[in-house]
């Protein structure tokens, strides 16, 4: 067979395999993306039916996923609620950088694997997903909620940290010294610096400049712009997620929300296409003996993130029932995690599959989190207040008795 016809039926079957497992999760009330996963992991290497001719063009296709998801993101945000963000709850991005790079960063030393592969995983452990929280918050109708912006001031200092975090682990990958690593780092922070500034202050002028009433000149030219934005931030080690975050921020207005309609369909098409390509990348049968460890940073991790929105929460003067369901919301991780396991597999092949093991294993315990963290946390809090006051009035009973025996007849 002629290897353009097969590359279209491999495509073509893909493709519509992600349209049937994605109406199956949205059955099941499920996110897509452990089923995206999943079905990369039985058309990759050692899987059932592994695809010969279109693995370069699911590369491709993954890139531009990762791309458009950041963004689509970054369109969530306006700049003055972006440094209002970062004004306010900078001190809660430092509690979540601190309980949950930590688990990874642990584990990874305890693997074995030195200090390149526990910052991998550190960020793995670290950042939430962005996209399944957004989604899972639209889906129970919670984006109006008091807690929801402290969520999203949340995710927004970690999408930052990305961009010190991705150049950092770069640098590490390729073996730069401490020197060349503290270059490429102050490069990628004043890149990422100079374009939040313009997409600050000329905001509106970009917003401006791309907008237009035809659809499909609107689509070109965003798309455009962030690929181009995105190929420069790549190249001036900045990632390109990163920098297709901040074309989204400097869009305002009406365009934004013209090109969120527009990408949304876009985004989710390659967004799947990116899941699956992580899938293909990764054998089967190096799943099995990591699921352990997965298994326990799931669990403590999950713990970890609670604890986050529970303190974020409790600074912006919101109640424990608030706490809980800021605290279940951020416990999904995705993409970023992902993200980082694919930059680190050329250096620690043994960080895709535990990468893999975990996103699936929080990619599905993450909505369950956000939906039934307060009620089973205020369970937990309202018997641990009964506890007390009955611990308090079994003491105050005993208090007498043990006046009544003393020798002296003495009363306190």
């Amino acid at each position: 067979m002629h290897e353009t016809t097969t590359m279209l039926i491999e495509l073509g079957a893909v493709v519509f395999g992600l349209g049937i497992v994605g109406r199956l999760a949205g059955r099941l009330g499920l996110s897509p993306i452990p089923l995206y996963l999943l079905g990369g992991l039985a058309f990759g290497q050692g899987g059932l039916l592994p695809l010969t001719t279109t693995e370069g063009f699911i590369e491709i296709g993954a890139e531009i996923g990762v791309i458009l998801l950041l963004l689509m993101l970054g369109l969530e945000y306006s700049p003055s609620e972006l440094v209002d963000s970062l004004k306010t709850q900078y001190p809660s991005g430092i509690v979540d950088f601190v309980l949950n790079a930590t688990p990874g960063a642990v584990a990874g030393l305890l693997l074995g694997w030195g200090p390149v592969g526990a910052t991998a995983l550190a960020g793995v452990t670290y950042i939430s997903s962005s996209g399944v929280i957004a989604k899972v918050l639209t889906d129970l109708g919670r984006l109006g909620n008091r807690e929801t912006p402290v969520i999203l001031g949340i995710l927004v200092i970690e999408d930052l940290t990305m961009a010190a975090y991705l150049p950092l682990l770069t640098a590490m990958l390729a073996g730069v010294g401490l020197a060349g690593g503290s270059l490429t780092l102050l490069i990628a922070l004043g890149t990422a610096a100079t374009a939040l500034w313009v997409a600050l202050r000329h905001g509106r002028f970009i917003s401006k400049a791309v907008s237009s009433d035809n659809p499909e000149m609107l689509l070109l030219v965003v798309l455009g712009l962030t690929l181009l934005v995105a190929g420069f931030a790549q190249q001036l080690k900045v990632s390109a997620a990163v920098g297709a975050f901040l074309v989204g921020i400097a869009l305002s207005g009406e365009v934004a929300h013209n090109t969120r309609q527009l990408f949304t369909p876009l985004r989710d098409l390659f967004a799947a296409v990116f899941f699956v390509f992580f899938g293909l990348s990764t054998v089967p049968g190096d799943i099995p003996p990591v699921l352990v460890p997965a298994l326990l940073l799931a669990a403590v991790t999950t713990v970890t993130k609670i604890g986050t929105g529970w303190y974020a929460a409790k600074r912006a003067g919101i109640g424990p029932r608030g706490r809980l369901r800021a605290g279940g919301a951020l416990v999904a991780r995705g993409e970023f995690s992902i993200v980082i396991a694919g930059l680190a597999t050329g250096v620690e092949p043994r960080i895709a599959p535990i990468a893999t093991a975990y996103v699936l294993i929080l990619v599905i315990v993450g909505p369950f989190a956000t939906r039934w963290a307060q009620p089973v946390g205020m369970k937990i809090l309202d018997w641990r207040e009964e506890r007390r006051a009955t611990t308090a009035a079994t003491a105050t009973e005993r208090t007498p008795a043990l006046e009544s025996t003393d020798p002296q007849g003495a009363t306190s």
